[in-house]
């Protein structure tokens, strides 16, 4: 385990605001530089190396290409000499051995693995290898201008709120805040807040649901009925969407606190009439980069329509390999790559008349897509499957309804816009929204401390 709890980030992160808002600003970025690269270090020691070459060859990149402006073919070496590492890194580590294992079950061979214990995924490098490709593509691309201090690009590189799970933060997210911000103690007091639902929107909701799930599993799927398998599968959906966005908002808060305005990253996609509006809706910053520097330089919609569907389809299958190197990953993006393009294709018009049952659809076909992407194991996605639509009965679903029912109406409701509109009215008094966050804090701390550790979904990512 990576921590052996989210108490470490409590100790770690008073010291840090500590001296982060008593130095002058001039130090400000080379403490965030430093404490992140501290942060980082604490859980993945032997990859310290990595990230310094990382942030080295993309810094130094960026130079060459400006100090060889009027020079193409050195321009171009430079950016590929960069993307090739940064890239090389996260396939080495992410990829080597799904394609060794693919290779050996195709030609009936035996390549050796890597050896897991060793060669394990870094963490935050499916994270952080898209920011620094999206500042080396914008500054080949001249979209951008090159940053010429390294601890400014290298606390951009290792923010530490942001690092492990986003939302992915783009150089030009940033850029003006890096040189010049303002922190002040209403920034401060949102940043708080924000930090304080997202922990509870982990430990309260994605926990809590997520213990349903687990037991579902443990009993086995072909041991219980088809109406406990749904529940299952509706928690786990509850629980990965608490789960991501509430690390999401925890870093939000924490940027906030530190004078930063990361991009939202989730707007309550289980609100969507469409699988379309959905991923507007869900991990809006992966979203973004894929359709920024994958979609859009293939030619996005402007080119034919056999070859517009073609880049939708590498969009998706990209987007479900980036998740994970196991085919249910690739399964779980093309299944949305074919419901994308039946909505594209004529269903799209019909779902926005409806209110009802547009809901009832995307819930359905995310639930789906949520069996696919929870399960690695393709014998046992295949049992899920066949509990799920053979319709066996039972009343054990009753029980573990029972007992999760609170927590059940609790996830639908933050899925909804509705305690925020009871938050905004809350927060005109301050009184009363201090008192609400001191009691949401404490509770969600007890919790926090009274059960196993959990850690967040996204870290394996």
């Amino acid at each position: 385990m990576v921590f052996s709890s989210l108490l470490f980030l409590f100790r770690f992160l008073p010291i840090v605001f500590l001296i982060y808002y008593l130095v002058p600003f001039k130090l400000k970025n080379t403490v965030l530089f430093l404490s992140s690269l501290f942060f980082y270090t604490w859980g993945e020691p032997k990859f310290f190396p990595i990230m310094l070459i990382s942030i080295g060859v993309n810094y130094v990149a960026g130079l060459l290409m400006e100090k060889y402006d009027e020079k193409p073919k050195v321009r171009k070496i430079c950016f590929w000499v960069a993307f090739v590492v940064t890239l090389g890194f996260l396939l080495f580590f992410k990829y080597t051995n799904f394609f060794l294992s693919n290779i050996n079950a195709l030609f009936g061979i035996g390549l050796p693995l890597l050896d897991s214990s060793e060669f394990h995924l870094p963490l935050g490098i499916s994270f952080y290898t898209f920011q620094i490709l999206a500042y080396t593509i914008d500054v080949y691309k001249r979209k951008i201008k090159v940053e010429h201090n390294l601890i400014d690009f290298g606390a951009f590189v290792v923010l530490f709120p942001q690092l492990i799970a986003g939302p992915i933060v783009l150089y030009s997210d940033i850029n003006k805040e890096l040189k010049n911000r303002k922190i002040t103690l209403a920034q401060i007091e949102e940043g708080v807040g924000l930090f304080i639902m997202g922990l509870a929107s982990k430990i309260l909701l994605a926990d809590t649901i997520g213990s349903l799930w687990t037991e579902v599993q443990t009993l086995g799927f072909s041991n219980v009925s088809t109406p406990l398998v749904w529940l299952g599968v509706l928690a786990y959906s509850f629980q990965i969407y608490f789960d991501f966005s509430g690390y999401s908002l925890m870093a939000i808060g924490l940027g906030r606190m530190l004078g930063f305005y990361f991009p939202k990253n989730f707007n309550y996609p289980y609100i969507s009439k469409s699988i379309t509006e959905f991923w507007r809706r869900w991990h809006i910053t992966l979203s973004s980069w894929f359709r920024e520097y994958v979609y859009i330089p293939l030619g996005g919609n402007r080119v034919k329509r056999s070859r517009h569907f073609f880049n939708i389809f590498v969009v998706w299958f990209l987007t479900g390999f980036w998740h994970g190197a196991n085919w249910n990953f690739i399964f779980w993006g093309l299944y949305f790559f074919v419901l994308l393009m039946i909505e594209k294709t004529f269903l799209l018009k019909h779902l926005e008349k409806s209110r009802i049952l547009s809901h009832i659809y995307v819930i359905f076909l995310v639930m789906i897509s949520w069996a696919i992407f929870a399960l690695s194991d393709m014998s046992l996605l295949g049992e899920l499957f066949v509990r799920m639509f053979s319709l066996n009965g039972g009343i054990d679903w009753i029980y573990y309804l029972r007992d999760y029912a609170v927590v059940f109406v609790l996830c639908v409701l933050a899925s909804t816009p509705v305690f925020k509109i009871a938050a905004d009215t809350i927060g005109k008094n301050r009184i009363i929204r201090t008192v609400f966050l001191s009691a949401v804090l404490l509770v969600s701390v007890a919790f926090m401390v009274d059960s196993t550790y959990s850690p967040f979904l996204y870290f394996n990512f």
